[in-house]
């Protein structure tokens, strides 16, 4: 029996027992990852050191929480929450980065125990990225989530008056489009309007996009931007901004172009008289936010961005 055979014969199996089973096949790119990127950066900036994940007392993490089911499939989030003499009460929603295709949620684990012991409550969504389904079924799951969580609020001592969007990268541009956006009700019914925007290198305006089959972006909105003008319009962030935006930070790696549109978001927002603030590393790593010495400097900035523009809100 060849290798071919052999292979397709397990193939063939494989999915006749799913049918059989009922099992959900889900379409998974492995290929962004925490080790990945720590390996290919360390070449070019030799400072880079792995986050260690340490507790304090009276801290509490509640892992694969289901938030909602499409069909047979189920969506989950995990939950940080700081040591109750230490909490603020201020919930952050941190949404991952990966190119809207890959990454998952466990790569902000570092990120949200180091938040957590400064006070903060974070959740950690999965969400269905673009080889699953495209847009905007994402941002749909992402909303569902501020939605669940203002259902279970007491069950985890949440205050939906204080709950805040972070994201990284393709997360930076999900999280601002649903901090801008949300208010429309344009990914679905929501009570909670989020008190602030955490942005991490994610663009937030899509007009110097060009068409490109290849570009993640395109594959996730599933038509280039010449085709659908209207389209990419929508899920731009700078599109939703409004008077009733919420205070923002944005945290650019010193690489202009992951933050395209961050000085029209910045004039509009002081037009209306939002927090805005904007801090720039001096040209780092993308993904400056997974490793040290930066994760620790981006908490320090967000958590002094914080209690500046919507501590007491």
């Amino acid at each position: 029996m060849t290798v071919v055979f052999r292979t397709s014969i397990l193939s063939l199996l494989l999915l006749v027992a799913q049918h059989c089973l009922g099992l959900t096949t889900i379409p998974v790119d492995d290929s962004y990852t925490p080790s990945e990127r720590f390996y290919r950066y360390k070449k070019q900036d030799s400072s880079l050191k792995w986050p260690a994940l340490t507790f304090t007392e009276g801290q509490q993490v509640y892992f694969d929480r289901r938030y909602k089911t499409i069909g047979k499939r189920e969506l989950h989030l995990d939950i940080f929450k700081p040591a109750a003499k230490t909490s603020n009460r201020q919930t952050i929603v941190m949404i991952h980065g990966g190119g809207w295709r890959s990454g998952e949620r466990s790569h902000l684990y570092a990120m949200a125990n180091q938040l957590a012991q400064r006070g903060y409550i974070l959740v950690l969504p999965e969400f269905r990225l673009s080889l699953e389904a495209k847009y905007p079924a994402g941002m749909q799951d992402i909303n569902d989530v501020l939605h669940w969580l203002s259902e279970f609020a007491g069950d985890y001592g949440i205050d939906t008056d204080k709950i805040a969007l972070l994201g990284g990268s393709s997360g930076g541009h999900m999280a601002s489009l649903l901090a801008y956006a949300g208010p429309s009700q344009l990914f679905g019914k929501s009570d909670v309007q989020v008190n602030a925007l955490i942005d991490l290198d994610g663009v937030l305006s899509l007009e110097h996009e060009r068409p490109n089959p290849e570009s993640p972006l395109e594959q996730w909105l599933g038509s280039d931007i010449s085709q659908s003008p209207e389209l990419w319009r929508e899920a731009a962030p700078v599109s939703h901004l409004s008077k009733v935006s919420p205070a923002t930070l944005v945290i650019s790696s010193g690489q202009p172009r992951f933050t395209a549109g961050h000085k029209e978001v910045g004039q509009v927002l002081k037009g209306f008289d939002i927090p805005y603030q904007y801090y720039e590393f001096p040209q780092v790593i993308h993904t400056y936010w997974l490793f040290d010495p930066y994760l620790t400097q981006t908490v320090e900035v967000i958590d002094a961005f914080m209690g500046k523009a919507v501590a007491g809100t």
